[in-house]
This record gives structure tokens, C-alpha cells and sequence, in this order.
């Protein structure tokens, strides 16, 4: 909804301030220019990019439309999760723990936070670590630095769609200059016609250019923003479940070891401690 309003916006103010100026926004239908400038851009993309990045930057675009950022429900959710796997590491023999995390489906732990289980990545990245406590040999900083590695290898490959996009708007305004020299091209063959006709189309030609800047900076630009910003906020959930566990391998209660989870939280979207308590805690517990 905001890329929407705020493509509406700037769409708004572009064409109603070329109005007011005197401009006829039938100058700026010439839609061979935006075959020309578009299709190249989604040309050089298909070329760059691999087969699952291309998808993957579809699937980006459309949570960046939706704004499928963590809500706080989802943040309580991974929270209940290990509190109530870190209870289990801590009162239960190893063989009882195991069989959680062999297999998270049939986990009645798993089962009653659903929204998490669905989450593959999210779910074998907690299960993968658990494992590594329960056998015992690892020590919290070397479980720490796989986790930080691990993150940064989500993170890079969450983030090529931004990039993708980011190298598509760069390239855009220089497609369109392409698209405004083949304009003139045109143009110069109409020499001998009357000054409107060649002045029409040399005002075609320009809108190439106009058109490569605006894609550039006001649309495509913006979005691969917007996908990094949604991007970063999912890779978060690691790192909350990274700062947990790490406490909690460094002796600290399940209770205080969630603190250390909800404290890497944004202060914009952080539960408050009564939240983590009544909703996470006690919600586990009963569950």
C-alpha cells in the first residue's frame, strides 16, 4: 500500500506540475520509447541474474508491495519457540530433546507455534543449533561464530534481489539515452519536413531520456529500497534466535536468555517485557 500511495504521489506531482507549466501530457505517449527503455532493462536483468535470483526478485517485490515484515505476534511466536526448547534442553534427557528437533512436524513443541514451522529456514536454522547444544562439546563462542556466518550467508542471499533491482535502476537512464539517440536518428531522416513535425519528434526522442531517469529514481529505485529495508527485518529473526541460545549456552534461565533475544528487537517493533511474560512464556507453558 505505501509503494502504491507513494508511487501515486509522485506521479502526481510529476504530471500535474508538467501541466501547470504549460506541457501536453500527449507528449509523453510514445510508447516504442518505453518498449524500448523497459524491455532492454528487463533484458539485461534476465541476463545477469540466475534463474532463482529472477524468481526470487518477483517474490521480493511482491512482500515489498505487501509489506511482509515481522509483526510482533511473529517475534512472541520465536520466542515461545525457544523458551520452551531451552525448558526442554534443560529439565529432559537428550534422547526426549532429540526427538523435538529431528523432526520439528511432528513436534507437539513445534506444532503449537505453527507460523514458525512454516518457516523452513527459520526452523532447521533452530533446530541445527540446538542439536550443536545438546551434544555438548561445542562452546559458546565457537556456536556463536558459526551463527554469525551462518547469518551473513542468509543475509547475502536475501539481499540479491535488492541488488539486482539496484543494478536495473542503475542501468535505466543510460537506456534510456540509448532509446533518445535512436529518437534523433529518426528525426534526422525527417530534416526536410516543417518545423512542427521535426520538432515533434526530436520532443519524442527527449522523452526517452526523461522517461530511462524517472524508472531509474522514482520507481524501480525506490522498490529495490523498500526490498532491502523488508529483506533486513526477516534476516532479524536469526540474529534474535543467534542473541537466545548464546545466553542460554553461557548459563543463563530460559527467562533472562529471552531478554537477550528481544533486546536485538527494533525499539519500533521490541514486545515489551509484560508481553514476552503473559503472551510467550505463559502461552509456551500452557501449550
Amino acid at each position: 500500500m505505501g509503494i502504491l500511495l507513494g508511487l501515486a504521489v509522485t506521479l502526481g506531482c510529476l504530471l500535474g506540475g508538467f501541466v501547470a507549466m504549460g506541457g501536453h501530457l500527449a507528449v509523453l505517449v510514445q510508447p516504442f520509447e518505453y518498449v524500448i527503455i523497459l524491455g532492454s532493462s528487463i533484458g539485461t536483468f534476465l541476463v545477469a541474474n540466475p534463474t532463482k535470483v529472477v524468481k526470487d526478485t518477483g517474490k521480493a517485490v511482491m512482500e515489498a508491495f505487501k509489506n511482509k515484515v515481522p509483526k510482533p505476534n511473529d517475534y512472541l511466536n520465536v520466542l515461545g519457540l525457544l523458551h520452551q526448547l531451552m525448558r526442554e534442553m534443560r529439565s529432559k534427557s537428550r534422547s526426549e530433546v532429540e526427538a523435538h528437533i529431528d523432526d520439528p512436524k511432528e513436534s507437539t513443541i513445534f506444532q503449537a507455534y505453527p507460523d514458525v514451522l512454516k518457516d523452513d529456514p527459520m526452523t532447521s536454522f533452530i533446530c541445527d543449533y540446538c542439536r550443536l547444544i545438546i551434544i555438548g562439546n561445542a562452546r559458546p563462542h565457537e556456536i556463536e561464530s558459526l551463527m554469525e556466518e551462518e547469518i551473513q550467508t542468509i543475509a547475502h542471499d536475501q539481499l540479491k534481489p535488492k541488488h539486482a533491482l539496484q543494478d536495473m535502476a542503475d542501468g535505466l537512464p543510460a537506456l534510456g539515452i540509448v532509446a533518445a539517440v535512436l529518437g534523433v536518428i529518426k528525426a534526422m531522416g525527417a530534416l526536410d519536413q516543417s518545423p512542427e513535425i521535426l520538432g515533434g519528434l526530436i520532443g519524442a526522442a527527449l522523452v526517452g531520456t526523461f522517461a530511462g531517469i524517472f524508472f531509474s529514481y522514482g520507481v524501480v529505485g525506490p522498490i529495490a529500497t523498500k526490498v532491502k529495508g523488508v529483506r533486513d527485518k526477516k534476516c532479524r529473526m536469526f540474529t534474535i534466535v543467534k542473541s537466545t541460545l548464546i545466553a542460554y549456552m553461557n548459563g543463563a534461565m530460559p527467562q533472562v536468555a529471552l531478554e537477550y533475544g528481544r533486546k536485538t528487537i527494533s525499539a519500533y517493533d521490541r514486545p515489551t517485557i509484560d508481553q514476552v511474560e503473559n503472551e510467550t512464556i505463559g502461552g509456551g507453558s500452557a501449550a
